[in-house]
C-alpha cells in the first residue's frame, strides 16, 4: 500500500509516517518511481507506534519494543520480547514523566501564590504597582 492508504487506515499523517521511517520504526520499499510501499503489517506497526508516542515514550524508547510493533494491539500489550528491557524502559520513562509532573506542580503552586498575592494587594494601588515592579 502507498503512504496515503496507510495514513487513512491508521489516522497518522503522511508526515508522521515519514518520521517513523526516518526513526527506524517503520520500513518501506520503493517503487520504480520512488514511491513508498508498505506491507500490510505496517498498519499494526503505525498504530502501536502512535499509541506508545501518545503514552509519552520517545522514538528511542519505542525501538526497544521493535520486535513487537507488528502485532495487533491486544497481542502487543502482552508481548514479552525482552521483558527486562521493556520494563526498564517503561520505568525510566515513568520517572521522567513523574519528574516533569513534580516540576509542573511547583510551577502551579508558584503561580497560585502570585495570583493570590496580586489579588490581595490589588486594592492597594501603590503597593500593587511596587509588587509588579519587584516581580515577586
Amino acid at each position: 500500500m502507498h503512504i496515503g492508504e496507510l495514513s487513512e487506515r491508521t489516522g497518522a499523517s503522511r508526515r508522521s509516517i515519514r518520521y517513523y521511517e526516518q526513526q527506524g520504526l517503520l520500513e518501506a520499499s520503493r517503487t520504480q518511481k520512488g514511491w513508498r510501499e508498505y506491507e500490510e503489517r505496517a498498519v499494526n506497526r503505525v498504530l502501536n507506534v502512535r499509541e506508545l508516542l501518545g503514552a509519552g515514550l520517545t522514538a528511542e524508547d519505542i525501538r526497544v519494543v521493535g520486535p513487537c510493533l507488528d502485532m495487533k494491539t491486544e497481542q502487543f500489550l502482552a508481548c514479552h520480547s525482552g521483558p527486562d528491557e521493556m520494563l526498564a524502559m517503561y520505568e525510566q520513562r515513568l520517572a521522567v514523566v513523574e519528574a516533569k509532573a513534580a516540576e509542573l506542580q511547583r510551577h502551579r503552586a508558584e503561580l497560585v501564590a502570585r495570583i493570590a498575592r496580586l489579588r490581595a494587594d490589588a486594592s492597594d494601588t501603590e503597593g500593587f504597582a511596587e509588587l509588579l515592579r519587584s516581580g515577586a
